[in-house]
């Protein structure tokens, strides 16, 4: 006759074999430090991209507009220099399209730089992790200060042609920040950030690619009582700090970053690059230890060749006189 189990026989039984699977699971750690590099990296075209759920559950109406050059895959730039951005605001913080603060003229044009900047460096930060090799902003900005560029309109004067050479780019990415604001509605709060961006070629001045996006973060406290609804408004007003700020930065830039094509032709000229420079320096470390052991060896056979060399007739007779 079967006997059944009791219910907790069967959750002990369930637990010891978890803890079995996790011990399992955990393996040998020594072996963890084994696991060969150079795996194919998975996700790499999804990961940190919306998709419409997570839109949809975060209340992002935002959205990426993309158009590259036909061609782009043909010569894709090695370097690249990333612009000034410029900030189309009015350098006052902004809810509801309503300004807040009432900064002087100077402020202004200091807090639009410094939201330009942010967005550009994140955008240069992400291209930096691709295939691309990114000169530092500091050394791109040198440059121009140097040549009086100095704002928007002098940088869109300049030949990208001229600039990429003094700069040693293959092409220029210049961007503009189109929204960098807050709304505010009670129960929801959200900051938009957009920018558009667009890559020139500074061989023949073509647009190699133009982008324009914006992405929210939001927050929504939904309410059902009066009580409910001041809580949440007064939580809501909380989201307005600088760290949520800052994601909506990161996020738009990295998915304009994420929606260039990835050049595995150029990942190989680099790849390539690299090995043939470090045999290059490997070959002149080795000849550079080679070279006192062979003029050692080249002078010890001199010295031989001086002690067993034949006298010549001439030279016994003039000794002999």
């Amino acid at each position: 006759m079967s006997r059944d189990f009791p219910p907790v026989k069967f959750l002990i039984l369930g637990a010891f074999l978890l803890m079995l699977g996790g011990c399992a699971a955990q393996g040998d750690p020594q072996l963890r430090e084994q696991r060969p590099f150079f795996q194919a990296e998975l996700e790499t075209d999804t990961h940190g991209r919306k998709n419409w759920l997570d839109r949809l559950i975060e209340a992002d109406p935002g959205k990426l507009n993309v158009a590259m050059a036909s061609d782009y895959q043909q010569h894709p730039p090695a370097t690249i220099a990333v612009m000034p951005f410029c900030d189309k605001g009015s350098g006052n913080f902004m809810v509801n399209k309503i300004p807040i603060t009432f900064r002087p003229r100077d402020q202004q044009d200091a807090w639009a730089w410094t939201d330009a900047q942010r967005l550009r460096r994140a955008v240069a930060g992400y291209l930096a992790q691709r295939e691309f090799t990114v000169i530092n902003p500091i050394a791109v900005d040198a440059v121009l200060k140097s040549r009086g560029i100095d704002n928007m309109t002098k940088l869109r004067a300049a030949s990208p042609l001229e600039i990429g050479k003094l700069l040693g780019a293959d092409a220029l990415v210049y961007g503009e920040v189109n929204n960098y604001e807050g709304y505010y509605f009670g129960i929801v709060s959200a900051y938009q950030v957009g920018i558009s961006t667009w890559m020139l070629s500074t061989h023949d001045g073509e647009t190699l690619m133009r982008e324009t996006g914006s992405r929210y973060s939001v927050d929504v406290s939904p309410a059902f009582s009066p009580e409910d609804m001041l809580i949440n408004s007064a939580m809501t007003l909380l989201d307005f700090r600088d760290v949520t700020l800052a994601r909506a930065e990161d996020e738009v830039s990295r998915e304009l970053v994420l929606s260039i094509p990835v050049s595995n032709g150029l990942k190989q000229q680099m790849a390539d690059a690299a090995i043939n420079r470090a045999n290059a320096i490997e070959a002149e470390e080795q000849e550079a230890d080679l070279t006192p052991t062979l003029r050692r060896a080249i002078g010890q056979r001199n010295d031989n060749l001086a002690l067993f060399t034949p006298v010549s007739f001439a030279d016994s007779s003039h000794r002999a006189k």
